[in-house]
């Protein structure tokens, strides 16, 4: 399923959990780089607008949706996708890692959260190691003298998995470079993922989430931040209605 943003076109080019934990199986059993990014509606109004972002999703190697428009959408378009919240995938993905024999690292939050979410992690997933952890401080760019020294560190970690929990677009920057400067390492941008684990943060109860009301929750939650965001995010959904429904009158 392909989305136009502006000059860009974001494909989710793999659809379903199944497809996705194969191709992460293999990357990590043949010690082999990976990008995989989680595409919301929040992500294609940032895209409309920001280049270097557009250029990060472009070097990203595997997309899926983060969020119930964007699987409405595909269904709409005739090529449904599955809904694959990137907090829901950071357990599943440490499986993988584990059975491979593979550690993973965790880049982004802070010192607390990450310390927290590796205990959590490590007590859930039999075998799981953590070799690298890093909380970069405020004002962290990825495309800066920092982050080339980060992405280094993490090369040299022989880690095989990297989450990314800095936020979009920063998160898919990083990974970006971390596919030229950390070619071993597979990423996963899964943003808030990680406190949720640690519980520094609250995710929405599963049952406002399985009524498809977490935007809701979270705007209720923080108004300020959240409701000029899902603003954006509703002003652009006539458009990719009209782009889904097209996609469906031509198969």
């Amino acid at each position: 399923m392909q989305f136009s943003t502006g000059n860009n076109r974001i494909e989710v080019n793999t659809p379903t959990r199944s497809a996705l934990m194969e191709e992460v199986g293999k990357c990590l059993g043949a010690q082999r780089g990976f990008a995989l990014a989680t595409l919301n509606l929040d992500h294609l109004v940032k895209l409309r607008s920001d280049a270097r972002f557009a250029d990060a999703y472009a070097a990203q190697d595997m997309v899926v949706a983060d969020g119930r428009p964007i699987v409405w959408l595909s269904r709409l378009a005739g090529q449904p996708v599955e809904l694959l919240p990137g907090s829901d995938l950071v357990l599943p993905l440490c499986r993988i890692a584990a059975e491979e024999g593979r550690t993973i690292a965790m880049i982004g939050s802070t010192d607390v959260a990450l310390h927290d979410a590796e205990t959590y992690l490590t007590a859930a997933v039999t075998g799981l190691k953590v070799s690298y952890v890093h909380a970069p401080p405020m004002g962290f760019d990825p495309e800066g003298d920092a982050a080339r020294t980060v992405l280094h560190e993490l090369e040299a970690s022989g880690a095989g998995m990297c989450f990314l929990a800095l936020g979009a677009p920063k998160q898919e920057q990083l990974a970006a470079r971390g596919r030229e400067l950390a070619p071993s390492v597979g990423f996963a941008s899964i943003g808030a993922g990680l406190d949720f684990l640690g519980g520094h943060q609250r995710r929405a109860p599963r049952l406002v989430r399985s009524l498809a009301l977490e935007w809701l929750w979270r705007a209720l939650s923080s108004p300020r931040r959240m409701i000029p965001r899902y603003a954006s995010c509703f002003a652009i959904l006539p458009g990719l209605t009209i782009q889904a429904l097209q996609r469906r009158l031509r198969r």
